[in-house]
């Protein structure tokens, strides 16, 4: 492995450090320049500048979107560890199809400069992988990329794909069952530079339980939720509000975030729990929220993308619903949503849309 170097195999191309800055410099220039590849083009500068900090834009789907100045040494760190765990080296192709305005698409790029890998770059899309023609050995995707590049993955391998940016559903999950390309769910944020722990999604090793990375350590506080411990990463203990199951010190299952979770008449019931065991009975997106109830506090509620059901499609779902759920779980109303506010990355903006029918 070369650690913090200065050179990158760009799209084939080998370039030591003055000729990518010239070519760089060259490509910032040009008139009609796709934002996403401008947008390379200047973080590389910006890294080959060896500032202290890189400046980070956090995504806000977890909070309010901030600027985080993260420490050059922390993300080479963070490289580093990705790069041992999958065994990334000179010789393998990584593929950027993610926005290097945000963490994910910067930490790919600095994996190839710590690595010596070969970034092949494409258009950050839907599904980017389509249009490739090169064997990857290493790719970062969001679950809307993932889940519609199924059918690609299905006839093409790619040694380790993972996952970022949100939870992989049920039944995504369950599609990457039949591909022969390594599924990996991550965990990780933008202060800790990208994920600090794994779980495989499929293959033999599938797992409901995230390993973290070496030199990370997990526990749990008074609320249940993940406290991370990865001073390689971050100087401060990172306090979640991720409520998890924790096996040892490296193995955890994520439940649910417990600013999502209901209170039903003193009853805390987890909306992603609820959603893995109805994935069968709804072919469409859907997820679980709270809806006020003047006895119960809250109660809850199923939305439902598209056109509403009618009343037989109603009752054949309720009927299977509560074969399924028990009488806490059980929606006490459908709401049917033409079509879901999604985020840039293709995330539900589940909290938009539950505030219209509160």
């Amino acid at each position: 492995m070369v650690n913090n170097s200065s050179s990158l195999t760009l799209d084939g191309i080998h370039y030591e450090r003055d000729e990518l800055i010239a070519f760089c410099k060259s490509q910032v220039v040009r008139v009609g320049l796709p934002e996403w590849a401008n947008s390379l083009y200047r973080f590389i500068l910006e890294w080959l500048s060896e500032a202290e900090f890189v400046v980070v834009q956090t995504s806000g789907s977890t909070g309010i979107p901030k600027v985080i100045h993260q420490p050059r040494e922390r993300m080479i760190n963070s490289a580093m560890m990705t790069a041992d765990y999958f065994g990334l080296d000179r010789g393998t192709n990584a593929l950027l199809c993610l926005p290097v305005s945000y963490i994910a698409g910067k930490m790919m790029v600095v994996r190839t400069f710590v690595t010596g890998m070969n970034l092949i770059t494409v258009e950050p899309s839907s599904n980017p992988l389509k249009e490739v023609r090169d064997k990857i050995h290493f790719v970062a995707i969001t679950p809307y990329q993932l889940a519609h590049s199924i059918d690609w993955l299905g006839e093409k391998q790619i040694n380790s794909v993972i996952v970022g940016g949100g939870e992989i559903s049920y039944s995504l999950e369950m599609d990457c069952q039949k591909l022969s390309s390594n599924i990996f769910a991550t965990y990780g944020m933008t202060e800790t530079s990208s994920h600090i722990a794994i779980r495989a999604v499929n293959g033999e090793h599938r797992s409901a339980f995230y390993e973290v990375l070496q030199g990370v350590t997990v526990s749990v506080d008074e609320r249940s939720c993940l406290v991370i411990k990865a001073p390689k990463l971050t100087s401060d203990l990172l306090i979640t509000n991720d409520v998890v199951a924790i096996s040892d010190s490296s193995h955890f299952e994520w439940i649910g975030r417990l600013d999502s979770v209901i209170n039903s008449g003193g009853v805390k019931i987890f909306p992603e729990q609820v959603e893995k065991k109805i994935f069968p009975l709804i072919s469409g997106r859907f997820f679980i929220a709270g809806l006020p109830d003047k006895l119960l506090g809250e109660k809850v509620a199923l939305f439902v993308e598209g056109d509403p059901l009618s009343q037989i499609q109603l009752d054949n779902l309720e009927v299977a619903m509560a074969t399924l759920l028990t009488k806490f779980e059980y929606p006490r109303k459908v709401v049917s949503v033409f079509a879901f506010d999604l985020s840039q990355t293709g995330k539900i903006q589940k909290k938009k849309i539950v505030a219209r029918f509160r």
